[in-house]
């Protein structure tokens, strides 16, 4: 959020003779703060072009065919990170070039080791879970007896099917959402074996009648507009549609829940490809980031927590005290995280997902 969960790459280009510098940003959308791109092309005389994509497939077929000439990019932990960080695609980052990374916090960067076992290749940007995002008083109208802290108000098809009427939205990614639904059935997430595919592929053919819309920039604004009561989304996306409905003043309640079974927990990672161009703008770029002043921010504005306690006196007590956004200890020991699986289940599960959204 993905954020909205766009994902992101970050490019720094110089242009030749014409003593300028230029960074062009692709990162998800709603995902930075204005005023940090302002800032860092003041201090450095750097000009900041952006553009947004919308998912870690699309990522990863970026990057996939090199020279992409991008010198940032911010995969999510797991898979993608761990697999570019696997395959050689990322750069050894310096810690003497990003002082400010030492004030990374050590339990949430220990939670990212198992893609990047010699923490040398990326850190972190900002963090959230893939959880539910609710119109409460819609989907109590419509399914009172539903729970609606559990997975099953959306995959058990009697719940869907009461809730089809409103409106439903799933994220459009199997890697976000296959993780999820094994979990679900008490399965690993991991899992490649062919009897836990069938399983997922029967508990998504049960509500896909059920499912409106396929989306992932796209459940922000339909759950502030009231256009859905129920999306399988990114926390920070959630919490930016609430903030979307109160501004708008229309009266809709938007709930953001980490299921009760668990909840899939991810973090991007601000990384540096292997064969980028401009490796020390990249650097200063996420030094620069990595600030408390900076990353309070952008937590302020996206709604996404970042993993720089000193940050926290900075970001609004609204946020720093929503616990949707920043979880207790209790709540956290629930979440689970998904790896990076082989290229041939990768693509068993993209023909799973392809006839899942056919409907076939």
């Amino acid at each position: 959020m993905r954020r909205i969960l766009l994902l992101g790459f970050v490019a720094v280009f110089a242009l030749t003779g014409a003593g300028e510098t230029v960074l062009n940003v692709y990162n998800w959308t709603d995902y930075i703060d204005p005023k940090a791109i302002a800032g860092f092309e003041r201090a450095t005389g750097t000009k900041i072009n952006y553009d947004v994509y919308d998912s870690l497939e699309t990522l990863e077929a970026k990057l996939s065919t090199g020279q992409s000439g991008y010198d940032v990019v911010v995969p999510t932990d797991q898979p993608t990170f761990a697999r570019l960080v696997r395959e050689g695609a990322l750069a050894t980052l310096d810690p003497a070039r990003l002082p400010h990374a030492a004030g990374l916090d050590a339990g949430l960067m220990a939670a990212v080791r198992s893609a990047d076992p010699d923490g040398t290749h990326g850190v972190i940007y900002l963090w959230g879970t893939i959880g539910l995002g609710i119109l409460p008083e819609r989907v109590h109208a419509l399914a009172p007896e539903a729970p609606a802290d559990s997975w099953d108000l959306l995959f058990k098809p009697e719940n869907a099917k009461r809730l089809a009427s409103c409106g439903i939205s799933m994220l459009d990614s199997a890697t976000d959402v296959i993780p999820t639904v094994l979990h679900y059935l008490h399965r690993d997430p991991d899992s490649t074996d062919p009897a836990d595919m069938a399983a997922v592929a029967g508990a998504l053919g049960a509500i896909r009648p059920f499912i409106r819309t396929f989306a992932s920039s796209g459940a922000v604004n339909a759950l502030a507009q009231g256009d859905i009561c129920l999306a399988l989304s990114y926390s920070g996306d959630v919490i930016q549609a609430q903030a979307r409905a109160a501004e708008a003043k229309r009266g809709t309640l938007i709930r953001y829940v980490a299921p009760r079974e668990g909840a899939q927990l991810w973090f991007d990672m601000l990384a540096i490809p292997a064969d980028a161009p401009h490796k020390d703008t990249a650097l200063a770029f996420i030094d620069y980031l990595l600030r408390p002043d900076v990353i309070a921010g952008i937590t302020n504005v996206v709604r996404y927590p970042n993993a720089v306690p000193a940050s926290l006196p900075m970001v609004a007590p609204a946020i720093k005290d929503d616990t949707s956004i920043y979880p207790p200890p209790a709540e956290r020991s629930r979440f689970f995280s998904a790896h990076a699986v082989s290229a041939a289940a990768t693509r068993a599960r993209t023909r799973l997902w392809a006839r899942f959204k056919a409907g076939s």
